[in-house]
């Protein structure tokens, strides 16, 4: 069970989770690739030694691309009908909670490149010096749209339950 849903509040949703874009996941891949290649080289020239290097080669891009995807796997990102939550780290774990209700600012961070491919960061601003960064999100306008959207329906229910 992930955090996010272990960590909901009574009566609380999940309206949306976001989710990283592809591109984070290229330095895993690079790392598993370069790997194969290294082990595969160092087996085909069969000199003494190759072998012995063969299995560091394979330990280290096993070691590093292992890291490179707890890392990754760890990040949980989403916006609830009452808080925005982002959390990082699997074994160690650090969250970000910005309740809807302090909520100033949504703002989308786009590059070029971004743009082409469909990642950004947004960028959750709330009172005083609050802010969250969702980085390298996949579908940066519709997590923007997601959060607007939860702030909407909060603020609404809230200013309901005032009225009556």
């Amino acid at each position: 069970m992930s955090y996010l849903r272990k960590s909901l509040a009574p009566g609380e949703t999940i309206v949306a989770i976001f989710r990283l874009h592809w591109s984070m996941w290229i330095r895993f891949w690079i790392v598993v690739v370069l790997g194969i290649i290294a082990v595969v080289a160092l087996l085909w020239i069969r000199l003494q030694w190759a072998q012995w290097g063969a299995l560091a080669a394979a330990i280290i891009a096993i070691l590093i691309a292992g890291y490179q995807w707890l890392w990754l796997r760890g990040i949980e990102q989403a916006v609830t009908n009452r808080r925005v939550v982002r959390k990082t780290g699997i074994v160690s774990r650090t969250t970000t909670e910005l309740r809807l209700a302090s909520i100033e600012t949504v703002d989308l961070r786009q590059s070029f490149w971004g743009r082409i491919f469909g990642f950004g960061n947004v960028e959750i601003t709330g009172r005083g010096e609050t802010a969250m960064v969702l980085d390298r999100i996949a579908h940066p306008i519709q997590v923007k749209r997601d959060i607007e959207s939860a702030y909407s329906s909060h603020i609404g229910t809230q200013q309901a339950g005032a009225v009556a």
